[in-house]
Formats: C-alpha cells, sequence, structure tokens
C-alpha cells in the first residue's frame, strides 16, 4: 500500500497515491489506521481511487462503516474530490453538506483546500 506520510506547514497527515486503489473493502481502512498510528500522525488525505468501489453510494453502507472505523480512533479524514472525479449518491451528498463544518471528514475539490482543513485540527 502506497501512503505515505506529508508534512506541509505544520500539519502531518497520511496521503494516498491520487490515482491508486487502497480499498478494495471497508477492512482495508486498517491499513490507513495503521499508517496514521505508526507515524504518529491522526490526519488522512484520500482521493476517490483510494477508497473503496462502493464508498460514495451510501445505501452500500461502506462509507459509514469507514468514516465510524476513523471516528473511533479520532483520525480525521479529508477526501480530495474533484468535480466529476466520483458520482455521489443523493444521500452521500446530504452526509457531505453535514459533515461540512464538522472536525472529522469533509470532502473538497481541491488538495490545498483539504490540507487547510486539516490544518486546523
Amino acid at each position: 500500500m502506497d501512503l505515505t506520510v506529508v508534512d506541509e506547514g505544520g500539519v502531518q497527515f497520511v496521503e494516498g497515491p491520487p490515482d491508486h486503489g487502497l480499498m478494495s473493502s471497508v477492512r482495508d481502512v486498517d491499513r490507513v489506521i495503521e499508517a496514521c498510528f505508526s507515524d504518529g500522525v491522526l490526519c488522512a488525505l484520500l482521493y476517490p481511487a483510494n477508497l473503496t468501489a462502493a464508498f460514495f453510494d451510501l445505501s452500500s453502507g461502506e462509507a459509514g462503516e469507514i468514516l465510524q472505523k476513523l471516528r473511533n480512533y479520532r483520525i480525521r479524514l479529508a477526501v480530495v474530490c474533484p468535480p466529476g472525479a466520483a458520482d455521489f449518491s443523493s444521500r452521500f451528498g446530504e452526509v457531505v453538506a453535514e459533515e461540512r463544518g464538522g472536525q472529522h471528514f469533509c470532502v473538497f475539490e481541491t488538495r490545498n483546500a483539504a490540507v487547510e482543513w486539516l490544518r486546523g485540527a
């Protein structure tokens, strides 16, 4: 798995490669958690290709399982998802809107915006 630890302007996070799959199932979130803990960071920056195929379809339950597990370990997740990079179910879009002001999960159009949000930890 190609997770790397990045330090940008005082914020450290684990980042997945933008165009490579990391999670083929919900259980693979454990690898993200392990990478965070092994490097002492509590933030992750991922891209649609890094997530399970059904992550953006709320009815699959995969997003809920992944996000709950990350919350249990107090790991913040920023997902960089430019327009058209993934098809959100309408319910997933509602979750994104609800989480926008939260501290645990958010979706961004650009990497810079995601890093700024992680910096606010």
